[in-house]
């Protein structure tokens, strides 16, 4: 499968929504239920060479903490793993959003 970078990942409030709750009904209240990323750790990994999107690894830190690794992909569908990776993003909790339809 090859990649262009303008692939429709759309999706309405309403099933968003459908699909958070989904994950925290199904998880304990203290369960980690997102990550921040700011915009310069993002733009570094689109701006690579040959890059068309970015792919999120699921992942675990040394304390079994849920969290994302995100590294580029190229238009044939590989990760750009010798690139700009990033990990690190603040963990909803504690750095939660004000309530909204996918977080409450």
């Amino acid at each position: 499968m090859s990649f262009t970078g303008d692939e429709n990942h759309g999706i309405t409030l309403a099933a968003a929504s459908q699909l958070t709750a989904n994950y925290r009904n199904s998880h304990p209240a203290t369960a980690v239920k997102g990550f921040y990323y700011g915009k310069q750790a993002i733009m570094s990994i689109l701006t690579q060479e040959n890059c068309v999107g970015i792919r999120i690894y699921y992942a675990q830190d040394s304390d079994a903490v849920p969290t994302l690794v995100i590294t580029g992909v190229d238009a044939s569908g590989n990760d750009l793993y010798e690139g700009q990776l990033a990990e690190f993003g603040h963990k909803s909790p504690p750095y939660n959003s004000n309530p909204n339809p996918l977080n409450s």
